[in-house]
């Protein structure tokens, strides 16, 4: 543990708040250990932040032990309890995420400079085993990082280098108390395979054969930085979008590695979850002509407009109809009844004749298949074509509005086009429209 140790003097600096995730298991009672070592040298306060899910029976036996063990250390102890799982619903995603979501209000709570969890060498192979075995991206074949910055803090995990039976020997010589998780020799649970079939038979191979796995997923995060630096440093993300023109001569693995990068900075604040044939197909419409949408997971499209690209939460449109028999006001825009008012050239304001129209006029949404008689063409034309012909954004197409007449007859795209039935200067007319946009 010499190594450990090392690794903890080195990063973690004097006068430092950290908080210890502890589980009371033989991995995080021996990291509690070690950073008590520390702390003999070093001024540090120690916050140790325990969840109990309250899956299994002995969860409370152990939560009580824990409360005496810290509270004869002197150190502060947060508990979080959750409701009890049903067997048929428990899912270590789900129950992952509640951890550290806890995790994270304890340091916002003292304000620490670290978290540490006791993931270990065994744990870093099965990750890594598991995501060789189903798939994943280069980011992913890194497992478990040592170190990783989370916001305003720290996420260390010091016995990614250590295997199991090196805890186990260290707890047995230092007598460390601990609880072993029954459900762990489960075989119904992925990890819990690859733990007891496939690892025992690699640790024959080579008793040391976690380092090989540490310094594999440390070789390809040195790869995964380097090739994340080149796109930070040619300046192909920018705020939030990919720049299509800058990024079209490089290779389909660095649009790729683009396209992971836009992904995660939603993948941190909600649930994407791409998967690899999403990611094949939003890679085939980057070098398509026009725009192009693709619908990905939880409401969430990848939009391309013109030479860039995003990741963005769907809009769900509104439906609304208003009759325009006075002014109407919303929070965006609104439309004014004038009377009398000079004549303007604008497709903001529009001139027209009662006794052409069916009465009352409305205003509402887009429909798919509408068409305008466009002022000063022959025939037709579809409000779609119009918002491609005027290059309108497919994220702001969902928020064009149009008058039409009780016949459903469109006579105005508010800010775009007149109908024919709109009138010139010298022309008669009796209603005039005004559309305001409202500055955001």
């Amino acid at each position: 543990m010499k190594e450990v140790l090392t690794f903890l003097n080195q990063e973690i600096k004097d006068n430092s708040c950290l908080v210890l995730a502890l589980s009371g298991g033989p991995d995080s009672m021996c990291l509690l250990h070690l950073l008590l070592t520390i702390q003999k040298t070093k001024n540090l306060k120690i916050v140790v932040a325990h969840v109990n899910h309250r899956v299994r029976k002995e969860s409370d036996t152990e939560e009580l032990f824990l409360k005496d063990y810290i509270t004869k250390l002197k150190l502060d102890l947060e508990i979080k309890h959750f409701e009890e799982y049903k067997k048929e619903v428990f899912k270590e995603g789900i129950a992952r995420e509640k951890r550290y979501n806890f995790l994270e209000e304890v340091v916002k709570k003292y304000q620490a400079h670290y978290l540490l969890t006791a993931h270990h060498g065994d744990d870093l192979m099965e990750t890594i085993l598991m995501r060789l075995s189903r798939g994943s991206n280069l980011k992913g074949y890194i497992g478990i990082k040592e170190k990783q910055i989370k916001n305003n803090y720290l996420i260390l995990r010091p016995l990614l280098k250590v295997n199991k039976e090196s805890i186990i020997e260290y707890n047995k010589n230092n007598n460390i108390p601990y609880f072993l998780d029954k459900s762990n020799n489960n075989k119904k649970y992925t990890r819990n395979r690859y733990r007891l079939d496939i690892l025992p038979f690699l640790k024959k191979e080579n008793s040391n054969i976690n380092l090989k796995y540490y310094q594999f997923s440390k070789e390809l995060e040195d790869y995964d930085l380097f090739i994340t630096n080149y796109i930070n440093e040619h300046n192909y993300i920018e705020s939030n979008y990919l720049d299509l023109i800058k990024v079209k001569n490089e290779s389909l693995f660095i649009k790729r590695k683009c396209l992971e990068l836009l992904i995660r900075n939603v993948q941190d604040n909600d649930l994407l979850d791409i998967s690899k044939a999403q990611l094949e197909e939003i890679l085939k419409v980057l070098d398509k002509n026009g725009n192009k949408e693709v619908n990905l997971n939880n409401n969430y499209i990848a939009l391309k407009e013109y030479n860039k690209l995003s990741i963005q939460k769907k809009d769900l449109k509104k439906e609304f109809s208003y009759i325009i028999d006075q002014n109407i006001y919303t929070d965006n825009w609104n439309i004014l009844k004038e009377d009398n008012i000079k004549y303007y050239s604008s497709n903001n304001i529009v001139y027209l004749d009662s006794k052409e129209l069916a009465l009352p006029l409305i205003v509402r949404n887009r429909h798919n298949g509408d068409k305008m008689l466009v002022k000063n063409l022959n025939g037709h034309k579809k409000i779609s074509d119009i918002l491609i012909d005027e290059k309108v954004d497919i994220s702001k197409r969902k928020d064009i509005l149009v008058v039409v007449d009780s016949k459903n007859e469109v006579i105005w795209v508010p800010s775009l086009k007149k109908s024919q039935f709109c009138k010139d200067k010298d022309e008669k007319y009796d209603i005039i429209l005004k559309y305001e946009v409202k500055k955001k």
